[in-house]
């Protein structure tokens, strides 16, 4: 905290403050002169001092860098820029870099009709800058603010800029950011509210520090996070922004959630959004590639062009309302010289890339710009797999199953893998889509069925139903006898004639006690007995796949 309110030892671009003490020795004073007198506003005498504020009006460009300010000096300063007749304040170009405010600063509703340049200076009390306008660039880089500092109701027409370390509270609610606001580095003591406020560009907090529990209330085009730290626990409440997490770090819970609603605690001081109407108000998220996510909460954000390979503990990650992630290509796709079909399922924005690196149709590229991250098939199976486990210790079996079918695909065609294991995985895909496709197993299985019934007509059923035959001997009163049934006999003739409703229904009452794994007691030729052991072996297989299949859709 220190170093980011200690002034940089290197000399400043301005004329130094010559002002002597009694002895005729400089006391190395580094208040910017001011012009003709040679001396900051703070030493200036009684004289000198009324003049330069008799030549200012309101609107004049003023430069006090590196000058020392008590409260009753500040009040001199804007009192000869406010205008007499609608008591407005309005200063332009306004240098104050470096400068010091030994007690409470008061900007309140002041319009900066130039660039407000504040780098470095430090705010010993209060800093009031509420419903202020600032028309130009405003820098308060490396600012220190030592008490409260007060943004409330603040227009930025042009950029912002914040990297100071907040002792005090801070203070931005309703404040108005036309293009974006920077706070990168700042370090944030004891804020318990940033916002509401509204930035039509970027909120900057990359590499920013909240020490103490905060809610975050942002209505923007994009909320910068990547590598900013919460010692404490935290909530972001935010509109129509795009979300970077990249390397965060979360000691403690941080949750983000997407307000339904304008930010405002009554119908009276609703947070103008115009600069943002027409834009979708639901929250993405980008990256949390390098976060820890056990302490990561996400509740009603999209998801579909997340990062997530780089994540730690993501089989932690709480997912709550309606987080929703990319959709895999449904139907039939012609690849090269053959057709693909997909069903509709979750899918990551990783996945999507890596297969439309690879030329499959239907499948989001990365947009141009973004830096490839060389993420492969084993990288997506982890991930698949944390988010399923995380998606599952949330009672939410439905969805997790499109992330063990990801998680399936991923293994299925990593070349790293043994190529058994894969085939194996293969053929469990094409039968019920890893168990997780009723209609393709029920599909198999009315195709088997269909295939064993045929079998039976044509070859399987013998030729006649075999008549048992009875032979014996009388040897004095005992009669011996025996019963002997012939073999069955197979079928002969064209293949037509054997199609009869008779076969039909014998064969079919064989099939269906095959499917439910039972012997239909039917006499069969040696062809019939094979196809009743396959049918009795692969179709109850097929049915239980099927019954999987529908177990993972509707299983709460």
């Amino acid at each position: 905290m220190a170093s980011s309110s200690t002034p940089s030892s290197a000399p400043p671009r301005w004329l130094y403050c010559d002002y002597a003490n009694e002895a005729g020795e400089p006391v190395g004073c580094r208040g910017s002169a001011v012009a003709p007198y040679g001396r900051c506003l703070q030493h200036l005498d009684g004289a000198d001092r009324s003049a330069y504020l008799a030549s200012l009006s309101p609107g004049s460009d003023i430069d006090h860098r590196g000058t020392t300010f008590s409260p009753a000096l500040l009040k001199e300063l804007l009192a000869a820029l406010r205008d007499p007749a609608t008591g407005q304040l309005r200063i332009g170009d306004a240098w104050f870099a470096m400068a010091s405010f030994t007690g409470e600063a008061w900007f309140v509703d002041a319009t900066f009709t130039g660039r407000a340049l504040f780098s470095m200076a430090r705010f010993e009390d209060r800093a009031a800058f509420h419903g202020v306008t600032f028309t130009g660039k405003a820098a308060f880089d490396r600012v220190a603010f030592a008490g409260v500092a007060s943004f409330h109701g603040a227009r930025f027409i042009a950029d912002a800029l914040f990297s100071a370390t907040f002792v005090g509270k801070a203070w931005f609610g309703r404040a108005t950011f036309h293009r974006g606001v920077d706070f990168r580095g700042s370090v944030f003591e004891e804020a318990t509210e940033l916002g509401p406020l509204v930035c039509a560009g970027s909120v900057n907090l990359s590499a920013t520090v909240f020490r103490s529990p905060v809610t975050a209330e942002l209505a923007a085009h994009r909320v910068l996070c990547m590598r900013t730290r919460w010692a404490a626990t935290a909530t972001l409440r935010l509109r129509y922004a795009t979300v970077d997490l990249t390397d965060a770090v979360f000691d403690y819970p941080l949750k983000i959630a997407s307000a339904r609603t304008a930010f405002g605690r009554s119908s009276g001081s609703i947070v103008y959004e115009a600069r943002l109407m027409g834009l979708d108000p639901r929250v993405r998220v980008a990256s949390v590639s390098g976060t820890d996510a056990a302490h990561l909460e996400l509740s009603d954000v999209d998801l579909s062009g997340c990062k997530f390979t780089g994540t730690f503990n993501l089989d932690q990650l709480q997912m709550d309302g309606d987080c929703s992630f990319a959709s895999a290509p449904g139907g039939i796709w012609r690849l090269g010289a053959r057709l693909t079909r997909w069903t509709p399922r979750q899918a990551l924005a990783e996945e999507h890339h890596w297969r439309a690196d690879r030329g499959q149709v239907g499948w989001t590229a990365l947009s141009s710009g973004s830096e490839r991250q060389g993420v492969g098939p084993a990288d997506l199976t982890r991930v698949y797999r944390q988010l399923r486990k995380s998606l599952e210790d949330g009672k939410n079996e439905p969805d997790a199953a499109d992330f063990y079918y990801g998680e399936m695909e991923m293994r299925r065609l990593d070349p790293a893998r043994p190529r058994g294991e894969r085939h194996l995985l293969a053929a469990y895909w094409a039968l019920s889509g890893y168990g997780l496709r009723a209609s393709r197993a029920l599909g198999w299985l009315l195709a088997a069925i269909t295939a064993t019934v045929l079998l039976m007509m044509l070859w399987g059923l013998p030729k006649d139903d075999p008549t048992p035959q009875s032979t014996g001997t009388l040897a004095g009163q005992h009669l011996t006898l025996r019963t002997d049934t012939p073999a069955p006999v197979n079928p002969g003739g064209p293949l037509t004639g054997r199609l009869t409703s008779q076969r039909f229904e014998k064969s079919l009452r064989v099939v269906i006690n095959s499917v439910v794994f039972r012997s239909s007691g039917q006499n069969l030729t040696t062809v019939g007995t094979y196809t009743e052991m396959v049918a009795r072996i692969c179709e109850p297989a097929l049915l239980g796949l099927a019954v999987l299949a529908v177990r993972g859709r509707v299983k709460r």
